[in-house]
């Protein structure tokens, strides 16, 4: 996936279309080489709140790219530019993976991209998308959704976790880390994580469990539990679970699943250790079960992940 266009009409959500340059639009030869070849694509001079692009090329040229990506879409009240739509569906057709930031879901799906398939957008607007398009399954508690060829996100910060999410299955996730560090932001958030969370995130150390996260990152190799992990936070193991819930949108066990296959994902990127002691050092006890988990939330065999990412 090296050609990514960027489509661009009047109308569109700065803060996901910046998102989008930023990511993909910057050169960042010095992490990964060769970078994206990036480019936007419009069929004029675009406004987008205050400030005015300039077009690369014409929406004709979404056809050539590997991957197409649609910012968010500022009025869904109206219908999507027909001319947007029908690039959109050609490039898919075309065989470009498609990606939408937000309510640019609304594109894919007038593009009839969503039929059949899963889909997501801002919370706020997802029972619109879902009434235009009933062919489509919209869950509204989800910060992103990858059906391979056609992704989408919910709003905002979720933008930037799917630019990611897109970097990290074609980069893999060293490098993916090492943009999220550049950038300031979390390297991953799992797209099945809920988009609302009651409680926003504090400033680190400043909540109850802030000195719990990196207690148990430093002890992935190890058997840890629900009790070991409130015991550490000094509480009680329902009170440990409200509080990932809030903080995290996700349970305590699962978090620890998700950083123990993130931190194989590195190893496996950036050492020769062999996946029996890759599965000791994430505390999966055995080269079986890290293969059986490692495929079911990555896609592929541990194996197949060095050969496609390993520089």
């Amino acid at each position: 996936m090296t050609a990514v266009a960027l489509a661009i009409t009047d109308g569109m959500l700065h803060y996901e279309l910046s998102v989008a340059v930023e990511v993909f639009g910057t050169d960042l030869t010095h992490i990964v080489d060769p970078w994206y070849d990036f480019s936007l694509c419009g069929s004029g001079p675009v406004h987008v709140g205050r400030f005015r692009l300039e077009p690369d090329h014409g929406l004709e040229h979404l056809a050539r790219a590997d991957t197409v990506i649609v910012p968010g879409w500022a009025d869904t009240d109206r219908d999507p530019p027909a001319e947007l739509v029908e690039a959109v569906r050609a490039a898919h057709a075309a065989g470009a993976r498609v990606a939408s930031l937000c309510t640019g879901a609304f594109v894919l799906g007038a593009a009839g991209l969503l039929d059949g398939r899963r889909a997501t957008t801002h919370w706020a607007h997802t029972r619109e998308l879902a009434r235009r398009h009933p062919a489509a399954t919209v869950d509204p508690d989800v910060l992103y959704v990858d059906n391979g060829d056609v992704l989408t996100s919910a709003g905002k910060a979720a933008a930037m976790d799917l630019c990611l999410h897109l970097v990290r299955l074609d980069h893999g996730s060293a490098s993916a880390n090492k943009i999220a560090r550049r950038l300031v932001v979390p390297p991953h958030r799992d797209g099945g994580q809920a988009q609302f969370i009651a409680t926003p995130l504090p400033a680190e150390g400043n909540h109850p469990l802030g000195e719990l996260f990196p207690w148990a990152l430093e002890r992935l190799d190890q058997p840890l539990t629900v009790e070991d992990l409130a015991r550490q936070a000094r509480m009680s193991s329902r009170h440990l679970g409200r509080h990932f819930k809030h903080l995290t949108g996700t349970t305590p066990l699962q978090w620890l699943h998700t950083q123990r296959i993130r931190h194989a994902q590195e190893l496996l990127e950036t050492t020769d250790a062999t996946v029996d002691t890759i599965a000791t050092a994430t505390g999966m006890g055995t080269a079986t079960t890290l293969r059986r988990h490692f495929h079911r939330s990555v896609g592929v065999p541990p194996d197949t992940y060095r050969r496609t990412f390993r520089p």
